[in-house]
C-alpha cells in the first residue's frame, strides 16, 4: 500500500517542467496552510509536495550543471568555467 500512496504521490512529475511543478508546489503549501482538509488531504498533498520539491531540485542542479561563466583574464582572454552557486 505505501508503494501505491508514493507512486500516487509521483505520477506525472517529470512530465511537468520546472514552472508547472513550482505551481503546484505552491498551491499545495497553501492548501496546507490554511489547514482546511480532512487529515488525509494534507498528507496527501504533503507527499505529493515532497516530490515535487525533489523535482525542482533536481531540474536547478541540471540546470546548473550547464551554466558556463565567461571570464576574462588581465590581458583580455575570455575564458570560460563551470559556474558554482555556492550553498
Amino acid at each position: 500500500m505505501a508503494k501505491q500512496e508514493a507512486a500516487a504521490a509521483t505520477a506525472g512529475i517529470e512530465k511537468l517542467s520546472f514552472e508547472e511543478a513550482l505551481t503546484e508546489l505552491e498551491k499545495i503549501v497553501r492548501q496546507l496552510e490554511t489547514g482546511a482538509a480532512d487529515l488525509k488531504t494534507p498528507i496527501d498533498s504533503y507527499e505529493r509536495g515532497m516530490a515535487l520539491r525533489q523535482y525542482c531540485d533536481s531540474k536547478l542542479k541540471e540546470a546548473q550543471g550547464r551554466i558556463e561563466k565567461i571570464t576574462v583574464s588581465a590581458d583580455g582572454k575570455a575564458s570560460t568555467e563551470d559556474f558554482k552557486i555556492s550553498e
